[in-house]
């Protein structure tokens, strides 16, 4: 127990530094905070997570934001953000606070950080109704107010969506009044009101929010003013006073009609005639009148000889009105003793008393009309009756009857002239009983081409249609009748395989699927001709806008990519671009890449659809990977997707050291024999490079300072790496040899190398050499730029080995006595050798010099 306290304690403490920095992390994490404007344009800084994490970063999939992998900046994307839209909940009160996930460092952490969708004035005000009606009776005095049940709504936030009325087009007789923060709206009646003057006013009602740059919107408010009886019935100045009629005229006859009028409506206007009580009897006898329209009528047969006046009071009542009175006089003239008739010669052609003329003709004489019989009655004409394009001409006590401008068989097909003989009298002209109606009919001409009401059809249809779907129907008409009036239609000049209109009814079809990747837009001309002779036509446009579908998946550039990157680069460096394309349009066509079913270390950057690497490569453990990307689009009901195989050959760099596999260690030793022949092989340097191609490719050099190069019997093959014998051993030669070998790749530019001792003992004794410490080399550092030279360093000198040669003479001559104190310091000799052969071993291939790091490649 007692020795465990201390190791619980331990983590108890590393647990609570563990919780602390998880608990930090989170803080952080939740402290996150950015704030955006909503509605910003695409690739628009919105924040960074650099402050906070370090790289790489990769953003979640979402639609409006995209994160740069190696700066952790995210920006805005195509999509704008409409913070109405996304928080159509928090749009009046709250932040509008949307959530992201991201993983960033090398660990691949899951954050989350939020962004602050901040308002605009993007927004105007609007009005549920764009029209509001008000009904005010005239009589309301000044000063009262009426509620306008009416609103206007602004979807922002703040100064933004707060609104402000304001009146236009009231002349002054109307105002605003606003209560209770702008939730009730007062119209205030200004000056007093009269429907007789002006019975409606047209005005704006506006709303402007509070933004910096306000925005504002108008609704039309109507205000009737609704009548009341403030208004008697006054006969008009065009009522007439005095009239003259024949004396046999008939009864029934409307000799005139009084007018009064009532500026009021409704009931508040009604007006009743009446004969005023003192009229004569002869006149309430003669005459009638009608109490609603005011006419005057005879009651019986004229048959008066003489000339007679008669005078009429009319009365003119109205509600709760005193009567308006008028005075009018009918003049009665002598009867017609002998019947006048109206003779005709035509001189246009005719049938049946009709005469027919072709339209569009310029006035044109029609025929010769006289007028026969009494004669007693002077100033008598003839004339037409009623505002019709004829005129009548005197001419030598005759009239001739002609057009007074072209005829349009279109506004009119037939006309009836009604020729009336007339006398004149002091109060005007009267009509004497004789009339003549002549007939004219007008021919039609094809004067008219077909008339599309509509000159241009705009229609959107979804692609891969059925074929034969029936699109609209093109309406011409023609204002000519017969033949000239009869519409056909047909396309222009368009592919007759894909779209088709029915001559006679002008329905449009569509014949085959449409495909918006191929055309997004056909645009046709239809032309409508009539039958006449001869033809006239007229066109009219129809824009058929094809709209998409998600009907085509992602395409790669190529089904299989093809990388070459070096081993040994940064994270997130870029292995290369894969292209991929959908021709499909918006989110539709968008689309995203994904590594799948792989735990290659490579991940897509989908801003820049760049495949990079998620951690650092090493050839020598791999040197090769097969990884395949899904392309997936964004359609709404379902996405599609295509895949393509990659294939990254990882290729070599210079990163590894040559490795001496023979000799075992620096203190390695071989005996030569001194009557070993020239050129035998005597020894090998063995060493392998972990890299490929020239990386690998070893060379052997045997490097010495130049006072000692040359003056070694061995040589070493560059290639091979074989130690033969240069020149027969001499005396001289006899004793340790150390070769410092210097193994070089053939890397560039700067090759690496390690070195290695080769040490010969040139003796004829059979017993295994080995040495008691490693050689120290004492030549120049710069092995790198030496050149591949084939001298023998020797470090020790012949003198050296005679000298050790001697000694162990005179220890064997050493008196006897010390024999057994001989026996052991042999012993100990041999035990202390074995002892440094063992540390010998464990510093293979590493060089004595204090300087060694220079030896090898960074």
């Amino acid at each position: 127990m007692g020795h465990g306290t201390p190791d619980n304690m331990n983590w108890a403490g590393l647990l609570q530094k563990l919780l602390i920095v998880v608990h930090i992390r989170q803080i952080i994490c939740s402290s996150l905070h950015f704030s955006v404007p909503e509605e910003l344009e695409a690739d628009t800084l919105v924040g960074s997570l650099s402050k906070n994490f370090s790289p790489p970063y990769q953003l979640l999939p979402h639609k409006y934001l995209r994160m740069d992998i190696n700066t952790g900046n995210f920006y805005t994307t195509e999509l704008k953000m409409d913070r109405e839209a996304i928080c159509p909940a928090e749009t009046k009160a709250e932040e509008c606070v949307t959530l992201y996930n991201a993983i960033v460092g090398p660990s691949k952490d899951l954050i989350q950080f939020s962004v602050i969708i901040e308002d605009i004035n993007d927004n105007a005000p609007h009005f549920e109704n764009n029209k509001i009606h008000l009904w005010v009776p005239e009589d309301t005095t000044v000063g009262t107010s009426f509620l306008l049940d009416t609103q206007a709504l602004d979807s922002d936030t703040g100064p933004n969506g707060e609104v402000q009325y304001h009146l236009k087009g009231s002349d002054g007789a109307f105002s605003l009044k606003i209560e209770e923060d702008s939730s009730l709206i007062m119209l205030v009646v200004e000056r007093a009101l009269d429907r007789e003057t002006r019975d409606l006013f047209q005005m704006e009602l506006v709303a402007t929010d509070c933004g910096v740059d306000p925005l504002s919107v108008s609704a039309a408010l109507i205000v009737t003013v609704t009548d009341v009886n403030d208004n008697c019935p006054a006969f008009s100045s065009d009522s007439p006073h005095s009239v003259t009629i024949p004396g046999d005229s008939q009864k029934n006859t409307v000799v005139t009609q009084v007018r009064a009028t009532d500026p009021d409506l409704g009931p508040n206007g009604d007006i009743v005639y009446s004969f005023s009580p003192k009229v004569s009897e002869r006149v309430k006898k003669l005459f009638s009148l009608d109490s609603l329209t005011g006419s005057i009528s005879l009651t019986q047969d004229l048959e008066s000889d003489n000339s007679e006046e008669l005078v009429l009071k009319v009365l003119a009542s109205g509600h709760h009105c005193p009567p308006a009175d008028t005075q009018v006089t009918i003049s009665v003239l002598p009867k017609v003793n002998q019947e006048l008739t109206i003779k005709i010669g035509f001189i246009a052609e005719h049938q049946n008393q009709t005469m027919v003329l072709q339209e569009n003709q310029h006035p044109t004489a029609l025929a010769v009309l006289e007028l026969e019989g009494d004669s007693s009655f002077k100033d008598l004409f003839l004339a037409i009756e009623g505002d019709v394009p004829f005129t009548l001409s005197p001419q030598n006590g005759k009239y001739l009857l002609s057009t007074s401008k072209p005829l349009d068989y279109e506004m009119n097909r037939e006309h009836h002239i009604s020729v009336v003989a007339r006398v004149r009298s002091a109060e005007g002209s009267v009509i004497v009983p004789s009339r003549r109606v002549v007939t004219v009919l007008v021919a039609d001409i094809n004067d008219n081409a077909p008339y599309f009401v509509q000159p241009h059809y705009e229609l959107q249809v979804e692609e891969n249609n059925q074929p034969g779907m029936s699109l609209l129907q093109i309406s011409a008409s023609d204002a000519d009748s017969g033949e000239n009036g009869m519409v056909t239609y047909r396309l222009e000049n368009y592919n007759p395989t894909m779209f088709s209109i029915d001559s006679v009814t002008g329905q449009l079809s569509l014949l085959v699927p449409l495909d918006r990747e191929q055309q997004n837009v056909h645009r046709l001309t239809v032309f409508a001709r009539d039958s006449g002779s001869p033809p006239l036509e007229s066109m009219a446009t129809v824009s058929i806008h094809v709209r998409d579908q998600n009907d085509n998946p992602p395409v790669f550039l190529t089904p299989h990519f093809i990388f070459f990157i070096p081993e040994n680069v940064p994270t997130l460096s870029q292995v290369g671009r894969v292209e991929v394309k959908d021709p499909d349009k918006g989110e539709n066509g968008t689309t995203e890449l994904y590594v799948v079913n792989s735990s290659a270390p490579f991940v897509v950057d989908n801003t820049q659809g760049m495949l990079r690497t998620t951690r650092n490569l090493d050839r020598e453990k791999e040197d090769r990977y097969e990884l395949y990307l899904l392309a997936s689009d964004h359609g709404q009901t379902v996405a599609l997707t295509s895949t393509a195989r990659v294939t990254i050959f990882v290729e070599d760099i210079n990163d590894n050291q040559p490795k001496v596999i023979l000799p075992g260690s620096n203190s390695s030793c071989l005996t030569v024999s001194p009557g070993t022949l020239a050129g035998a092989t005597v020894g090998k340097i063995y060493a392998i490079d972990e890299d490929s191609g020239l990386n690998s490719e070893i060379t052997y050099s045997a490097t010495a300072p130049e006072p000692l190069q040359n003056s070694s019997p061995f040589q070493i093959d560059s290639r091979s790496g074989n130690i033969t014998l240069s020149q027969q051993l001499l005396h001289k030669d006899l004793g340790m040899h150390h070769l410092f070998i210097v193994v070089r790749d053939g890397g560039k530019p700067v090759p690496l190398y390690t070195t290695v001792w080769m040490n010969l003992l040139v003796n004829d004794s059979t017993e295994p050499c080995h040495l008691d410490r490693v050689p120290t080399w004492t030549g120049t550092l710069n092995l790198v730029q030496t050149p591949s030279k084939e001298p023998i360093c020797d470090v020790e000198t012949a003198r050296f080995s005679q000298l050790m040669l001697l000694i162990g003479l005179g220890m064997m001559l050493v008196s006897t006595c010390l024999f057994v104190a001989t026996v052991i310091c042999c012993l100990k000799q041999r035990s202390r050798s074995l002892k440094m052969n063992k540390r010998a071993y464990t510093e293979a291939n590493e060089i004595p010099l204090r300087l060694k790091d220079k030896y090898y490649s960074d």
